[in-house]
């Protein structure tokens, strides 16, 4: 979530008790940022030596990749993975360099702050007015084998901070006025924790055999039609996904025969546009059996909550044809409906709001 969570410290026991096993494990970049502790967690492994890079009169280092490569260990433990090399260097960035030392069969262990994940960037920017401008390309933590989160409250992180643990006593309440406010700290921990979860997620989907539901993450389909309460079931919906922290879709299905008068036309563009401002995905489809098309999309898109509208239909229609609902509740397992009702309908006691649970 932030530097000083113990990322580093974290990697290096993970090195001791591989050693420990047999695992022929080595140190390829370390950046202790003045820590004792973390300098001495890293005692009694094998550290290769910087390389030294001559630019404009200075002498800076960098990681030594090829000597890594040429040592052949079994793990190499590489901290900061975002880091921006020296210009002059082989490769610009260290994860260039880490892809080329997996290519020569060597495992690696790495760490990285969630900020500096390439997609976050705008979101970060947001949340703590900081442009990151060290990134890391997303398919860097897709293509990990595991990915571990280091968690500590804001409360102890704060606590490392002032004790200075983090930082250089003069740089403390610099870091406390800015990057390290409570607010935000808040909020990039529920960043790297969602980030690990969808990352748990995907490998969970991955393992499961077809068909079967593993969806972690709440997500909210809405789905509108040309009747007016469309909006209504909108707005409650973005309810139901804000409450829940849950992404919001909305789903409207045409017939392929059915071409849509202007009036039905505007209700859609009105749905279309009120979805967009509550950050949702609309998606239309054409398909003239509707439950399954709800169902496909439910599917498609991983729902687990569907709101729909009170049925328009007359009890004989239900009687004949059979209501959306109990169609949706034979085609879904695991996906709860939310029936509403249309509030702009006199209430003859026929209509009620209620919600289904599969």
């Amino acid at each position: 979530m932030a530097p000083g969570v113990g990322k580093t410290y974290k990697m290096l026991e993970e090195g001791h008790a591989l050693k420990k096993e047999g695992i022929d494990v080595i140190v390829g970049l370390l950046e202790t940022h003045g820590r004792k502790e973390t300098a001495q967690k890293a005692e009694g492994l094998e550290i290769i030596p910087r390389k030294e890079i001559t630019r404009g009169g200075l002498t800076l280092t960098e990681m030594d990749t090829e000597r890594i490569i040429e040592r052949s260990p079994q793990l190499v433990l590489i901290d900061e993975l975002a880091h921006t090399n020296v210009p002059g260097s082989l490769r610009e960035k260290r994860y260039q360099d880490i892809d080329e030392i997996l290519a020569a069969g060597i495992s690696v262990y790495s760490t990285m702050n969630i900020q500096h994940l390439e997609s976050l960037n705008d979101l970060v920017a947001r949340i703590t007015g900081v442009v990151v401008r060290e990134r890391v390309p997303d398919r860097i933590l897709d293509e990990a084998s595991e990915v571990v989160v280091v968690d500590v409250t804001p409360e102890t992180l704060e606590e490392r901070l002032q004790e200075g643990k983090i930082y250089a006593p003069e740089k403390i309440q610099q870091a406390l006025n800015n990057f390290f406010q409570r607010r935000n700290l808040i909020a990039l921990r529920e960043l790297a924790l969602r980030e690990v979860a969808d990352n748990i997620e995907e490998n969970a989907i991955a393992s499961t055999p077809q068909g079967a539901v593993c969806n972690i993450h709440e997500r909210v389909l809405v789905c509108v039609s040309t009747y007016r309460n469309s909006v209504q079931l909108l707005r409650r919906g973005s309810r139901i996904a804000g409450y829940m922290n849950a992404p919001l879709y909305a789903l409207f299905v045409t017939h392929p025969d059915h071409f849509l008068t202007k009036e039905e036309s505007l209700y859609i563009e009105t749905a279309e546009k009120l979805c967009k401002e509550f950050d949702g995905t609309f998606v239309r489809v054409s398909n003239n059996d509707v439950a399954k098309a709800i169902a496909q999309a439910a599917t498609q898109y991983r729902i687990t909550q569907i709101v729909i509208g009170a049925s328009q239909r007359s009890r004989w229609q239900i009687l004949l044809k059979g209501s959306l609902t109990h169609k949706l509740l034979r085609l879904l397992k695991n996906v709860d409906l939310h029936i509403i009702s249309d509030s702009n309908e006199k209430n003859d006691g026929s209509n009620r709001s209620a919600i289904e649970l599969n």
